[in-house]
């Protein structure tokens, strides 16, 4: 809607855009289910992913088939490790060690000196669902963090 100010003889009228009142949704008009940028029907059933097939190369070296990958254990063997940032202060992980994960002082400095001089530490050993809960904790303090199989 555009409403006009002011008119002056001789010139073009001044004007200015102007919002229209805000209306509300009569019950019939409200759309049901999710928000923008949310999808509102499920994916087919019938949708796969595509196998991908690996294929030996041709140099004589072993088929795909017979190279295994080694399982990757599901128990206790996993770890969380922080790494190494520009920007987090020495004295702020330092906190974060103590308040999340309720180490000493000294420990927790230890294990920041660790992270600052060797790029890396291993803060937290564990199952694999409690390491993905500390590394998503570490992500909200901003510090880096993977969670990787623990060394044997």
């Amino acid at each position: 809607m555009v409403r006009t100010i002011f008119a002056v003889p001789g010139r073009a009228a001044r004007t200015r855009r102007v919002l229209e009142p805000y209306r509300l949704l009569a019950p019939a008009d409200r759309r049901e289910g999710p928000g923008p940028g949310l999808h509102a029907l499920p994916p087919p059933a019938d949708v796969r992913r595509p196998a991908v097939r690996v294929s030996a190369p041709s140099t004589g070296t072993m088929p795909a088939q017979d190279v295994a990958s080694a399982p990757v254990p599901l128990g206790d063997g996993w770890t969380t490790v922080v790494w190494n940032d520009p920007v987090n202060l020495m004295s702020y992980v330092t906190y974060v060690f103590r308040s999340y994960f309720g180490y000493t002082a000294e420990r927790a400095h230890r294990l920041m000196l660790q992270v600052h001089t060797e790029g890396r530490a291993t803060v937290s050993r564990g199952n694999r669902e409690q390491m993905e809960i500390d590394v998503q904790a570490m992500h909200g303090f901003g510090l880096w963090a993977t969670v990787q199989p623990a060394d044997g």
